[in-house]
């Protein structure tokens, strides 16, 4: 034990002062005659013994008031465990991605317990200490040294971040500076987010970690939202399927989700999620969904409510890029289908005149009523057969050269005698993607169109469409759709049928090069949209509560977009060019935050590798914090024990001389009374 003013231990001289009270009893003695002394000597005797012990206690009480009162004004402390190095520097990571959100064990915010353990580092070491704070942001002021009051200034301006960092990462940004220091990790160790084993931690720094613990983690978030059709078309029934996922151990009952649309609620529905597992909701799309429409569904769930809504986008925009290649002034159905220039970006080319270029980039290339398959077709159809989101549908012409057809196709066709009778088609597969959301009743016994086949390929048990007799009159073979008939009425009148339309849609859709994905995450560094241009000179620009302008380059139709994930938050984007809107994106933040599950500081300790360069402080609170790292660096102060004792002592030496009395010379002295008395 040290003092921090030895000097003040000359007052227990002072002790003395009681002892001489003792010692000396100053009181005058007043004589009392009595004609029978036999009985006072009795009583003397009595008492003395009585008032000699409860003098000693009066004594001793006098004495340690004395020492501990003494003791107090000299500051005793314990030595602390590490020494301040003089000049060695001093990082501060506080960890403030979304689940520091969620309430810690005193009853505060990860977040605010956190930046409470930040400032009681920065009391602890000296005004001379130069300081570096580090955020998940990693903002530019986490690449230099600051004074402590410059950091406690920061510290005031942190705020919960969209980003989470692996501790491999953190490790990283922390090395940057090849100096001695002392570095504290001010984290909750998020188990989905620390990432991979760091490997032995160098010499040069002590870390010190401190966990900050949270109440529960059990949390209820969105997980994910698909399409059940993920071709968005205007006028198209369409469902949206969203995953709740529930994190924690126990059955969460009657939970509301809702759906919204554009700022209006579409519909809320009731599910129970199981423990640790995911359940589904579903919701019915409008038919008419309006350009880059804003989608949003929402979970009710408390304390944690970072990750309660999710953000999802509409983009039914998006053209489709349709070419069909056909003989010389045949205008045919086709035209009629995809003649909406809203929808679709349709170009008919005469087999003598077709742009390669354009035939081989389309979502959707038909080839319909070429009676043979020259050398220059048969390029363009191996292009497009050979292209990983382009469609290629065959319609064959009244008289098929069936040789070059197969060819071209890789696949054996033979003509069929007798071609102009036509056959009712079979009830179409509806568990076929052609078909899906196209009928609202499935009737097996519903009218369907009639054909009389050209050619045939055999038979195909997976075909959408078939004849009755079990020969297929529509195929799917990976992104090629092959027809049996012409589109012509004297051989089907499908052209005319219900089916025709949606059909026809969802093979321009199924072969979109560029679909626009519902959502992106803030982890997400690239984000690619498909563009046929750009205005001018001037760059897109993502407008939404901010205006910003990443990093981008325009090549072979699509632009890329570098996102700047430190100034990206949750929400949604629009992609501006000009006085154009390229698309609309929508921003979530990670789901990794949404798991809240903890590592225990010995399981991150095992990831740094080196047990030696790594301590815990082990605190639930900023109370408990604040005296593990007091007494560290600066020991554990003692005065305040010395005080109480010191205080206590004089209560006890009160309550003696109050309370202890000498209860024998009343026994006593009653026959004293009685013997003068006596006749």
């Amino acid at each position: 034990m040290s003092f921090v003013y030895p000097s003040f231990l000359w007052a227990l001289a002072a002790l003395a002062i009681p002892v001489i009270i003792h010692l000396f009893n100053f009181r005058r003695t007043i004589r009392i005659y009595f004609s029978n002394t036999t009985l006072l000597r009795q009583v003397q005797q009595a008492t003395t013994r009585q008032r000699q012990i409860k003098q000693w206690l009066i004594l001793a009480a006098r004495l340690l008031f004395v020492f501990f009162l003494v003791l107090a004004f000299a500051q005793p402390f314990l030595p602390a465990s590490e020494q301040i190095t003089s000049g060695r520097n001093v990082v501060i990571y506080v960890d403030n991605s979304y689940s520091m959100s969620a309430m810690a064990d005193d009853k505060l915010r990860g977040l605010d317990l956190a930046l409470q353990h930040a400032r009681k580092i920065v009391d602890v070491f000296p005004t001379d200490t130069r300081y570096r704070l580090l955020t998940n942001d990693f903002a530019p002021f986490s690449n230099s040294y600051k004074t402590r009051d410059e950091i406690v200034d920061l510290l005031a301006q942190v705020r919960l971040s969209p980003i989470g960092r692996t501790l491999g990462a953190i490790g990283n940004k922390v090395a940057s500076q090849g100096v001695s220091e002392e570095v504290f990790l001010i984290s909750d160790f998020q188990r989905s987010t620390l990432g991979p084993a760091l490997g032995a931690v160098d010499s040069l720094r002590q870390w010190h970690l401190v966990q900050v613990r949270m109440d529960r983690n059990a949390n209820l978030s969105v997980d994910s939202v698909y399409l059940e059709n993920p071709s968005l078309l205007a006028g198209e029934r369409n469902t949206i399927h969203a995953r709740i996922r529930n994190s924690g151990e126990a059955v969460r009952d009657h939970i509301t989700v809702r759906f919204a649309l554009d700022g209006n609620q579409q519909g809320a529905i009731q599910i129970d999620a199981p423990p640790n597992g995911t359940t589904e909701a579903q919701f019915d799309l409008p038919d008419r969904v309006r350009n880059f429409s804003t989608a949003s569904i929402t979970v009710q769930d408390f304390p944690v409510t970072f990750d309660n809504e999710f953000y999802f986008a509409l983009n039914s925009s998006q053209r489709l890029d349709v070419v069909e290649i056909s003989p010389a002034g045949d205008e045919g159905f086709v035209s009629r289908v995809f003649g909406n220039g809203r929808l679709f970006n349709f170009r008919k080319f005469a087999l003598s005149n077709v742009d390669f270029n354009a035939a081989t980039q389309a979502d959707l290339l038909i080839v319909r009523g070429i009676d043979r398959v020259n050398p220059f077709l048969r390029s363009i159809i191996a292009r497009q057969r050979s292209a990983t989101h382009s469609q290629l549908l065959v319609v064959p012409s009244a008289h098929p050269d069936v040789a070059s057809y197969s060819e071209a196709l890789g696949m054996s066709f033979n003509p069929v005698a007798g071609s102009t009778v036509r056959e009712a088609l079979a009830a179409p597969d509806f568990a076929h993607p052609l078909f899906t959301n196209v009928f609202e009743e499935r009737e097996r016994n519903m009218a369907m169109p009639i054909a009389a086949p050209v050619w045939s390929w055999g038979t195909d048990r997976s075909a959408p469409l078939s004849f009755s007799n079990g020969l297929p009159f529509l195929s799917s073979i990976g992104n090629l759709y092959l027809l049996a008939s012409p589109l012509e009425l004297a051989y089907t009148d499908l052209p005319n049928h219900a089916l025709f339309v949606p059909v026809m849609y969802r093979m321009a859709a199924s072969g979109k090069r560029n679909q626009q994905a519902l959502y992106h995450f803030l982890t997400e560094t690239f984000v690619t949209l498909a563009a046929d241009s750009l205005a001018g000179e001037e760059p897109a620009k993502l407008k939404g509560d901010s205006e910003i302008i990443p990093p981008q380059r325009f090549a072979g139709g699509s632009l890329f977009l570098d996102i700047p994930a430190y100034t990206v938050k949750p929400g949604f984007y629009g992609v501006v060019a000009g006085k154009d809107t390229l698309s609309l994106l929508a921003f979530d933040a990670d789901k990794r935050e949404s798991m809240l599950a903890f590592a225990s500081p010995e399981e991150v300790m095992a990831l740094m590798g080196s047990k030696a360069a790594v301590s815990v402080f082990d605190s639930d609170t900023e109370r408990g914090f604040g005296d593990q790292i007091q007494s560290r660096y600066l020991g554990t102060p003692l005065y305040k024990y010395m005080l109480i004792l010191a205080l206590l002592f004089l209560l006890a030496e009160v309550l003696l001389i109050r309370f202890m009395k000498s209860q024998p010379t009343r026994s006593i002295a009653a026959p004293l009374e009685a013997s003068h008395h006596k006749p």
